[in-house]
């Protein structure tokens, strides 16, 4: 049964929590048809003392359309995941629906096992839905064959491991420059746009260097410019800080705040940290292949988001990274 988290904060902003991708106290989209309804429990969490109700609208409203609504980047409708057969299935993700819009930067976290990571791999294509639709920009990748799926993935997806994948044989500008090389755009322009994201991510310095001659978080930010330069739909990053110091970690999270702020960059963000998590817009937390609850930061501080993520990873069965 999912469950719905209602923070008193969030009752008087724009901001809240929310299941399935609807707020608590608005209309719900009808499900499609012969869709099992998903019953709600609206419980509230305790207030911080360091913070009141607010009626300000979220963080990023400076980014919501005026007149139509505009459309999502991501649309994720009723996915599940199966593995195995008969008498031995394993159920990864079952009736997973949400939605992405434009300039968000949306963290995913669960405990190890809970489908997160399938979620992802399903959503940016590199693994294939049992049943289900995924749309990036109104496109129904689930629908895609494998050749056009190959070339939509290279111009329409952006891609952020925790092993940087670059190549050692290359440098910095090469490595960034590899997927605008691969899609034939012009040396000139390949050569202004890797400066350009280069200077805006300040890993100038390091453009001439070698994996092996940098650090692993300039090394991350050099893989963050490879997944942003081709100016993707949405950039999907899978445990990007987890092989960094703390240092380190919160350089890369800073940049992933640039592309967002100043480039218009959208983040799907796995991670299992929650001061990661602390950094995106909201948070959607997975269980059991489920959608547990989802939480906005709204008009939130970085730090009180951070506590309110907190209270939910406690609800759910732990605390802190070692939960999740």
């Amino acid at each position: 049964m999912g469950n719905t988290i209602v923070d008193p904060r969030d009752r008087a902003s724009a901001g809240g929590v929310y299941v399935g991708g609807a707020a608590a106290g608005t209309p719900v989209p009808p499900a499609a048809p012969g869709a099992p309804s998903q019953p709600r429990v609206h419980m509230t969490l305790p207030t911080s003392p360091h913070t009141g109700a607010s009626a300000a609208a979220p963080a990023f409203a400076h980014r919501a359309p005026q007149g139509p609504a505009q459309a999502p980047v991501l649309d994720v409708r009723h996915v599940e995941k199966v593995y195995g057969a008969r008498n031995n299935v394993t159920r990864a993700l079952a009736d997973v629906s949400f939605t992405v819009m434009r300039g968000e930067f949306v963290g995913i976290m669960g405990a190890s096992g809970s489908g997160k990571s399938t979620l992802l791999n399903c959503v940016s294509t590199i693994d294939a839905v049992t049943s289900g639709n995924v749309f990036v920009n109104g496109a129904d990748v689930t629908a895609m064959k494998s050749s056009k799926l190959t070339r939509f993935r290279c111009e329409q997806l952006g891609f952020i491991f925790q092993d940087s994948n670059l190549l050692d044989t290359l440098t910095a500008r090469e490595n960034i420059a590899l997927p605008l090389t691969i899609s034939r755009v012009p040396a000139a322009e390949t050569l202004k746009r890797v400066e350009g994201v280069a200077a805006r991510l300040s890993i100038t310095e390091v453009l001439d260097k070698y994996p092996y001659q940098m650090s692993g978080g300039q090394q991350q930010r050099v893989a963050a410019a490879r997944a942003l330069v081709t100016d993707p739909a949405i950039i999907m990053a899978d445990e990007p800080t987890g092989a960094l110091d703390s240092k380190n970690a919160r350089l890369l999270l800073e940049c992933f705040q640039t592309m967002n702020r100043e480039l218009s960059a959208t983040v799907l963000m796995v991670t299992h940290d929650s001061f990661a998590a602390s950094y995106t817009h909201r948070v959607l937390f997975i269980r059991d292949g489920r959608i547990f609850t989802e939480l906005r930061r709204g008009a939130s501080s970085r730090q009180e988001f951070f506590n309110r993520i907190m209270e939910v990873v406690a609800m759910m069965g732990g605390e802190g990274s070692d939960a999740l």
